[in-house]
């Protein structure tokens, strides 16, 4: 599996260790940076990796920002992007389950390295299950295309 990883200057330290275990479990890991904790904006970093991950079929997105709340709400903007926010273990295990979520955030500040460790394993360890959330998911799918 290809990830695609990217934060803002809040999310750094926890970057760096996602990706640490992402590679430790044998995914390819491209870090979109920032690479140092020199203030930045978080949906830039949000658009780089969500563009990154509906140009890669099959590839998977990891956003990383203070509380998480910006990256995941910058990238459920982009059409095809279903952007989870976990805090712990059960909300990264049924974002893979029932929503077939591809792109996962997570807030430094509020996640230890612990929990952010179990948010990995089962965010890594889940697949989607189908079936009865099938219909569910091509309906947030076709929300991306909605206008007022």
């Amino acid at each position: 599996m290809k990830y695609y990883i990217g934060a803002d200057h809040a999310g750094i330290e926890i970057k760096k260790f996602v990706k640490e275990l992402f590679e430790k479990k044998g995914h390819e890991v491209e870090d979109l940076g920032p690479y140092n904790t020199d203030r930045v904006d978080y949906p830039d970093y949000a658009a780089k990796v969500c563009e990154a991950v509906l140009k890669d079929t099959g590839s998977k997105g990891i956003l990383i920002c203070g509380s998480g709340i910006g990256m995941s709400m910058a990238a459920n903007k982009f059409a095809g992007i279903r952007a989870a926010l976990c805090h712990n273990e059960y909300s990264a295990k049924m974002a893979r389950e029932h929503n077939d979520a591809n792109v996962l955030c997570m807030g430094e500040r509020v996640s230890g390295y612990g929990m952010v460790e179990a948010i990995v394993d089962a965010w890594d360890s889940h697949s989607f299950e189908g079936g009865r959330h099938e219909g569910r998911v091509e309906k947030i799918n076709k929300l991306g295309s909605c206008r007022i």
